[in-house]
């Protein structure tokens, strides 16, 4: 993907690609359809990043800033799901193929994010993978790649984010951990792991930098998304249900709007806290 001059002013680098403002959706939550109106006020002209901004969660929450004003910044490694994507959804500023797991790729993508919004306020860490294995047959390779994406890509996209929210002294840094990371998940050691890592390093990062920068990560339980399918049979995810107090997986809009309320200036007070959205599955 080539860059598209931004406004006749700056250009973005190669592989970043932007789009035009405005996008009117409706989006179904729980099985019920909600207009893509906005919620909070404050949102409105926010420049956000999403990283793993292509697919499940990270896509829902994209939408999700759209809807509420913000001007938004996708990154994913997955170059065919981006131009998917970016095609599908005009109201993305843009997208840029990056993997977080590597941080010269992370620096250039952050340099390609100053061109098309000119800084960032709201850092939105997503991307994410797994892999369902024994703890004895995970080789050191996968262990390293689960590693990498999670919990390295976190650490380099939050150092690139606040390094320029520093110099404005305001900015608000989300990461999607998980419950995996609150309890223990047989056949998920290293994606436990990884998203342990997550949420000590929100915390940590929420101390460093009170009172001016708010840092805290989302820890969904089973959400409806690809990887999720991927995963799963069918039989396997109905098993799962019936686990679950609330009976049913979260859609991944039921995840976005919780990114959007921990954004906005509703959750002033809130920061340095992992917050579970489970269905009651850790009560």
């Amino acid at each position: 993907m080539s860059g598209i001059r931004c406004d006749g002013e700056r250009e973005p680098g190669p592989g970043a690609r932007e789009i035009g403002p405005g996008l009117n959706s409706t989006e179904s939550r729980g099985g019920i359809e909600v207009s893509g109106s906005a919620s909070y006020e404050d949102l409105a002209g926010k420049r956000v990043v999403i990283t793993g901004g292509a697919s499940g969660i990270g896509l829902a929450t994209a939408r999700r800033f759209v809807s509420e004003g913000s001007r938004v910044v996708i990154v994913d490694k997955n170059k065919g799901a981006l131009e998917e994507v970016l095609s599908d959804n005009p109201g993305l500023v843009g997208g840029i193929p990056a993997d977080v797991s590597r941080p010269e790729e992370v620096r250039d993508a952050f340099r390609q994010v100053d061109a098309l919004l000119g800084g960032v306020d709201v850092l939105i860490a997503n991307a994410g993978i797994s892999v369902r294995k024994p703890f004895l047959e995970i080789e050191y390779e996968q262990w390293r790649q689960v590693l990498g994406v999670n919990l390295d890509g976190v650490f380099l996209c939050a150092q690139e984010a606040i390094r320029r929210m520093q110099a404005q002294r305001s900015g608000v840094v989300l990461f999607t951990a998980s419950t995996n990371g609150m309890v223990g998940h047989p056949l998920y050691a290293d994606y436990n792991a990884s998203k342990a890592g997550v949420i000590l390093l929100a915390k940590t990062i929420a101390l460093e930098f009170a009172p001016w920068l708010r840092v805290n990560a989302v820890c969904p339980g089973y959400v409806l998304t690809p990887m999720q399918k991927a995963e799963y049979t069918p039989e396997m995810l109905e098993e799962v249900n019936q686990k679950i107090p609330l009976k049913r997986h979260a859609d991944p809009e039921e995840v976005a709007a919780l990114f959007a309320f921990l954004a906005s200036s509703e959750s002033s007070y809130i920061t340095g806290q992992f917050i579970a959205i489970d269905g009651g599955e850790t009560a």
